[in-house]
């Protein structure tokens, strides 16, 4: 990941010092306080319960969806949810079985093993994994050559909370070795509102609704984005108003940060506008807008192109990305075909 799309704010892996800290302090604690993914929310209160009524760990679980959107955060409330402590790693700091070896021996009966990226293991450390999810065991080779050995330890029952960005990632084996798989969305504005007056309150924010909608509108469907902003919009109303974020400050607030009304920030529209003045909005190849604009084919392909995707304003074909009518509207282009001449 390259230095500017860590300092990107409507990036939801942006990191700021003080966000760490911030985003702990926001994160509910139960499903209750849980804003927004009903059904997963739902189905998983019901896994849960049951569980707790047969006195048995939960499944296994497997949480995939867009960075941003909870996922931590759900590792944790099922944790709380169950009673029990949870341990948090990723995938690629879990190098080799020893690794998880360590991890999995230093559990306790019941305890939640949260592994972020879980995509980013290496063969060698599923394979350890597999026997440790199935039968609670871990299966150790001792010595080498003719002489080595192999050596089952027994396991305390745990709950494996797996949390990927890109599902289809995952080995065949490993994904179906997940009892509860849950899909968390993009969140809605009317859901993003909501966060952000309940974050507003904790953080002693001062926030009308119109101001709350206006952040959520521009946090291109994601919580982390929405709390970011809320943050900023705050230092403008501390600074240029008197306090309070109402809609008018918001939009000054987001306009100074180059935040337009869909979330898309300055790179967004440059890759777009690029795209339709140099290229007549495609077909074009991804490595040919890399060069053009200055960035890596792979941080457009991964940061910026999914949400572009996703509101429609780009389009992947087998000869390149295109850039829809929607986004010529958007930036102000005429759409081609639609050109109006005077007699």
């Amino acid at each position: 990941m390259d230095f500017e799309q860590e300092n990107r704010i409507v990036s939801p892996d942006f990191n700021e010092s003080s966000d760490g800290d911030l985003e702990l302090s926001l994160r509910p604690k139960t499903l209750n306080d849980y804003i927004g993914q009903e059904k997963a929310k739902e189905n998983l209160k019901i896994y849960i319960e049951a569980a707790k009524a047969r006195g048995e760990q939960l499944d296994h679980v497997l949480l995939y969806g867009p960075p941003g959107l909870g996922k931590t955060t759900l590792a944790g409330i099922i944790a709380n949810e169950m009673s029990v402590q949870i341990r948090v790693t990723s995938g690629p700091a879990i190098e080799k079985p020893g690794d998880l070896a360590a991890l999995l021996t230093n559990l306790s009966d019941g305890d939640v093993l949260f592994i972020d990226e879980i995509h980013r293991l290496s063969r060698s450390v599923e394979e350890v994994l597999y026997p440790a999810m199935e039968d609670n065991a871990l299966d150790i080779i001792i010595g080498k050559g003719p002489s080595a050995r192999s050596i089952r330890l027994d396991l305390p029952k745990f709950t494996l909370v797996g949390a990927t960005t890109r599902a289809g990632q995952l080995t065949a084996p490993l994904r179906d070795r997940f009892g509860v798989i849950l899909r968390l969305e993009m969140y809605s504005p009317e859901q993003l509102s909501q966060i952000v007056k309940r974050s507003a309150g904790i953080l002693g924010i001062a926030v009308d609704e119109n101001g709350a909608l206006e952040i959520a509108s521009r946090s291109r469907g994601t919580p982390r984005i929405a709390n970011r902003l809320l943050k900023r919009a705050r230092d403008f109303a501390e600074v240029m108003a008197n306090g309070v974020i109402t809609e008018d400050t918001a939009k000054i607030a987001l306009g100074r940060m180059e935040i337009d009304e869909l979330g898309l920030d300055q790179i967004d529209r440059l890759l777009l506008t690029t795209m339709i003045q140099n290229y007549n909005g495609g077909p074009v190849g991804l490595e040919t807008i890399a060069a053009t604009i200055g960035e890596e084919a792979v941080t457009i392909e991964d940061v910026y192109e999914p949400y572009l995707m996703q509101i429609g304003f780009l389009s992947k074909t087998p000869r390149g990305r295109v850039a829809t009518a929607l986004a010529y509207k958007h930036l102000g282009f005429t759409v081609p075909g639609q050109q109006k001449f005077e007699l």
